[in-house]
């Protein structure tokens, strides 16, 4: 894992998101930096995914900041902070299950253009920095020999993996994962949590995630939220000897 430190490359203030009286997110303060993997746990409805939603621009706050690489994006729409290099995939596997392994990585780099996506009248062939993009993820995710198949044929594992590499193809400064290993296999799981720690030295992710000793062994920051709020933060160790932490969500001493 890689120290904690450098530039801030995500921060919110007081980040708040209410349905009238309830508040799903209530005054939240991250600081997620460069270089770092940040899991975020909790148990449901504790609002992790709800904080992901107003990170990525899927839900507007009710309240609070956030900026991003400097920037503060608290009202700007999903795309923008696409462009602006955030990625996120998300807790329900989202492909086009019947083009290739290769076209929905192609499609996923010709997303980062914005507008000069649409122009479906160009050929593949015109933008040749798509398909290499492309190419270059699927011999990270030692997907070679899938590259023509239809992603529906994929075992589950396999589509998640292939949803991670779409994030990727964004080019994106962070890497936003919800609940990557979600319905995988047990055999599926290890290359998962392989990934997201390669990953890690090269890009600056933010996870979501259940599986403890995914959490344990691969993150430098955890952030653990309660009804809406920030119970506790800090590096794994600090996490894993916490009492709130351990008779809430980890069990009793041994349990992570």
């Amino acid at each position: 894992m890689t120290t904690p430190s450098g530039d801030i490359l995500l921060q919110t203030t007081g980040l708040e998101l209410a349905y009238g009286a309830f508040k799903a997110v209530d005054g939240v303060d991250l600081t997620v930096r460069q270089g770092t993997i940040h899991t975020i746990i909790g148990p449901n409805g504790a609002g992790k995914t709800t904080t992901f939603h107003c990170l990525t621009g899927e839900r507007r706050p009710t309240a609070g900041r956030v900026r991003f690489a400097g920037q503060d994006i608290t009202n700007r729409p999903p795309e923008a902070r696409v462009g602006l290099g955030m990625s996120r995939s998300f807790q329900i596997t989202s492909l086009f299950q019947t083009l290739s392994v290769r076209e929905n990585l192609r499609l996923a780099a010709q997303g980062r253009d914005g507008a000069r996506a649409l122009a479906f009248w160009r050929p593949v062939t015109s933008r040749p920095d798509h398909l290499k993009v492309a190419d270059e993820i699927i011999d990270r995710l030692q997907l070679g020999g899938r590259a023509h198949l239809p992603a529906g044929e994929l075992s589950h594992g396999q589509q998640r993996v292939l949803e991670v590499g779409m994030a990727l193809a964004a080019r994106p400064k962070l890497l936003l994962l919800d609940e990557p290993t979600s319905g995988m296999g047990i055999d599926d799981i290890p290359v998962m949590t392989r990934l997201i720690g390669e990953l890690g030295h090269d890009y600056t992710v933010m996870l979501i995630e259940h599986n403890m000793s995914i959490v344990m062994s691969i993150s430098d920051v955890i952030t653990v939220m309660h009804q809406g709020r920030v119970l506790v933060e800090g590096p794994p160790d600090l996490v894993r000897n916490d009492d709130r932490v351990r008779s809430a969500y980890l069990g009793e001493a041994g349990a992570c």
